[in-house]
């Protein structure tokens, strides 16, 4: 075993902004990203709204790879791994090639492309995929245009865990630094906006017309959006080294499946509960312990409910009075960015003392007896943060940050 896991960089991509020390600030001021949305007409549905990456020029991020080579979810997954590598103090001609890593998670990879040949197949009347398709769709191309943009050999993965595979890549990246057979990985998630992921939640009348509420007695759905975060993990004896900055340990995690309805999570909160479960047994942390929980919180009626069922069996009655945000409610969901983007938080909630707010509150509902830390960020010493995620198909994640030891 190599000893305590850390976090050493932060790179974000979101719908507030672009980077660190512009992301963490906005969502402590409970600054939305959510607004009209403006890559495709959206006059076909009865909403209108998303959370999109505003502002982001490609050619500014691309330092190898020229922009055609990428679809936006890799471009986002770049910006946010150059990021990361700057915020760690981590040089790419600094790095062993063959020893640095990536582990990506995705929702739909690169939809976007699927899209623009749907468009010239009708338009043009196209017979055949060409091969700038293929060049750039596939998911595992995420991961790969990281390592081809850097330079990187090592391991190299695309987990398509939908809403929770930003977790499950930071779960594999732990692993494979716990197995020594990597120094540096670069772990995270990454989704593009798109007109097919719109369609799909519209239609099971699962977006918000007006905004995402998590946990509020009115909440009326959730908000699609897009995004990127990678968080630099490195063992701790090497962090100490080199002196780098630790924004908190990677404690441990749990991963399980509902097993129970391909889009329905269990009605008991089962596999969201023994995913927690599981992280705090692993990390060797009480319920009573954790100080902050970053929830999965959608913003749908089931989900909330769901969640907070789980987190009652785990923590007791209200959580047991720890306190549980939801950042979707300024991001929209991130797909599988999400729960990445949400770890980022972790880290920083352990390593600034602050916790982003659920905004859009206005009255408690009796089914989600929680507190959501309403509309204004709390400042609290945080030593021990549970990042939540749920995703369809009944697959659950979480894990555990804590302040690293001294």
């Amino acid at each position: 075993m190599a000893g305590p896991i850390v976090v050493t960089g932060i790179g974000l991509v979101t719908p507030t902004g672009l980077g660190r020390e512009v992301v963490w600030p906005n969502l402590l001021a409970g600054k939305t990203g959510i607004a009209p949305v403006e890559s495709f007409d959206t006059e076909a549905f009865n909403v209108s709204l998303g959370g999109e990456v505003t502002g982001f020029e490609p050619r500014e991020h691309l330092k190898r790879l020229e922009v055609e080579q990428a679809g936006r979810a890799s471009q986002l997954a770049i910006a946010a791994a150059h990021q990361a590598l700057e915020d760690a103090g981590l040089g790419i001609d600094a790095l062993e090639a063959e020893r640095t890593g990536v582990t990506m998670g995705t929702t739909s990879g690169e939809p976007q492309e699927v899209e623009h040949f749907d468009d010239h197949w009708v338009a043009d009347r196209l017979s055949q995929v060409g091969p700038e398709f293929m060049d750039r769709y596939p998911c595992h191309h995420i991961p790969a245009n990281i390592a081809a943009e850097l330079g990187l050999a090592g391991v190299n993965m695309m987990i398509p865990a939908a809403c929770a595979a930003g977790s499950y890549a930071i779960a594999k990246a732990f692993d494979v630094l716990q197995a020594g057979r990597a120094d540096v990985m670069l772990a995270g998630g990454a989704d593009s906006f798109s007109r097919i992921t719109y369609t799909g939640f519209a239609r099971l009348g699962a977006i918000a017309p007006e905004r995402c509420q998590p946990f509020d007695v009115g909440r009326k759905g959730m908000i699609p959006g897009e995004g990127a975060a990678i968080l630099i993990l490195e063992t701790l004896e090497r962090a100490r080294a080199r002196g780098a900055r630790i924004y908190a340990e990677v404690a441990g995690y749990g991963l399980s499946c509902d097993a129970h309805h391909m889009t329905a999570a269990h009605p008991e909160g089962d596999g969201a509960a023994r995913a927690m479960e599981q992280a705090l047994q692993q990390s060797g942390v009480a319920p009573e312990e954790v100080s902050y929980i970053s929830a999965h919180g959608t913003g749908t009626p089931t989900n909330d409910r769901l969640e907070t069922i789980a987190v009652e069996r785990v923590f007791g009655p209200r959580g047991g009075g720890t306190p549980i945000s939801s950042i979707k409610s300024m991001l929209g969901h991130t797909m599988g960015a999400a729960s990445a983007i949400e770890a980022a938080v972790c880290s920083l909630a352990v390593h600034t003392g602050w916790i982003p707010p659920t905004i859009n509150f206005e009255q408690a509902d009796p089914q989600c007896d929680l507190d959501c830390v309403p509309n204004e960020a709390r400042q609290l010493e945080v030593d021990v943060a549970m990042n939540n995620a749920y995703a369809f198909g009944g697959t659950n994640a979480s894990v555990i940050f804590r302040r690293a030891a001294e």
